[in-house]
């Protein structure tokens, strides 16, 4: 019978590999659930700045909005086009009716004067030969402008009906400025704009009800869109907490595992853990005494003695509590020089602390320091 051919015997770092393909897929996950925590404490961080500049429409209908309770983003995002459309609407039925209220009074009453050429059309500047028209005017304007932008398309032309209201007395505000009080342009001018204002004052009330309507609806929307994400993002947080849960269980498990493949601890090692396990400071001595704990339920901490036979525990709990001991000192390491190069320390203050870390029980608030003994 032939021996079997020793290149076809995998290599004992070959049994690593598993491990290294679980720590880089664990790592990547890792890496995204990062990326996805960060999304979501950025939005609640942009959200609790938009709450703080909330403004007076957004305060209307805060209360009612938050009783909806949404359970996702599509609804509220439909719901929220249907209401901005819906004052679209209304708001182009009031610009229908304000330039029927134009056409019909202003631009009718104008045409039938005899004086109504200044205001049809754009100023003939340079056939009039007003060279200074420029210079006194900033912004020209003129009815057959405002019936362009009027009948323009959604987007290039007026938003609302005080757009028109500005431009319309622009027309006349211009005239008036050019030409003195006597000018019978200034004289029409004057006239139609104050036939204009009455016009506009019995159109006024249904204006400004419908910018509070559309105001409101606009805010309503707005909080539904927001109330919405809340929802998703508080799902999504949900869901990364599951995720990271899993994660953390993957990686106790491979830990396990690596424990598992490694060696045991030798005779001295065992001894020395001992020595830097009385090393600890009350508080990390207690936490010690919970890592072996954790994987060896038949040990328990109680009393003020603690026999810890080292022998007894697992390889697993050996090598948990010696990674525990070796980073639990070095903390104190870094604690300790910290409180040494820092001049401010009162020295009382530095021997409260030591006394405590020590476990002085000489103190009558400082709990009494457990007696270990690592077998």
């Amino acid at each position: 019978m032939m021996d079997a051919d020793p290149l076809s015997q995998p290599e004992p770092r070959d049994y690593l590999e598993p491990f290294r393909v679980s720590v880089h897929q664990i790592l990547t996950r890792v890496n995204q659930l990062e990326k996805q925590v960060t999304e979501v404490e950025q939005f609640y961080e942009s959200t609790d700045n938009v709450q703080g500049n909330n403004s007076k429409g957004v305060s209307l209908v805060k209360e009612k909005g938050r009783e909806k309770h949404p359970t996702g983003t599509k609804k509220p995002l439909q719901d929220a086009s249907h209401t901005e459309a819906a004052a679209a609407k209304r708001m182009q039925e009031l610009m229908r009716q304000f330039s029927t209220i134009l056409l019909s009074v202003v631009l009718l009453q104008i045409t039938q004067h005899k004086w109504a050429w200044p205001f049809m059309d754009p100023v003939d500047v340079e056939g009039l030969r007003l060279h200074d028209y420029y210079e006194v005017i900033d912004k020209p304007m003129d009815f057959s402008t405002i019936k362009s932008k009027m009948e323009a398309k959604e987007g290039t032309g007026y938003n609302n009906v005080r757009e028109i209201y500005a431009d319309v007395r622009l027309i006349f505000k211009n005239a008036m400025k050019y030409n003195n009080e006597k000018h019978d342009v200034h004289v029409m001018a004057k006239t139609l704009l104050e036939k204009f204002e009455e016009k506009w004052l019995q159109l006024l009330p249904k204006v400004a009800e419908e910018e509070k309507r559309q105001l409101e609806e606009e805010a309503q929307a707005q909080l539904d869109i927001q109330l919405a994400q809340e929802t998703t993002y508080a799902n999504k947080a949900k869901d990364l907490s599951t995720e990271l849960y899993e994660v953390d269980m993957q990686l106790k498990s491979l830990k396990e595992m690596v424990i598992q493949k490694c060696r045991k601890l030798t005779t001295q090692e065992k001894k020395m853990l001992g020595v830097t396990l009385g090393k600890l400071s009350l508080e990390n001595l207690y936490r010690a005494l919970d890592v072996v704990a954790e994987t060896n339920p038949i040990f328990q901490p109680s009393g003020d003695e603690v026999d810890l036979d080292l022998d007894a525990q697992s390889d697993y709990t050996l090598w948990r509590l010696k990674a525990f001991v070796k980073d639990a000192l070095e903390e104190q390491e870094k604690v300790d020089e910290g409180a040494a190069v820092n001049p401010n320390d009162n020295p009382d203050d530095k021997k409260n602390k030591k006394r405590r870390d020590s476990g002085d029980s000489s103190g009558k608030t400082n709990p009494k320091r457990k007696k270990l003994s690592a077998l």
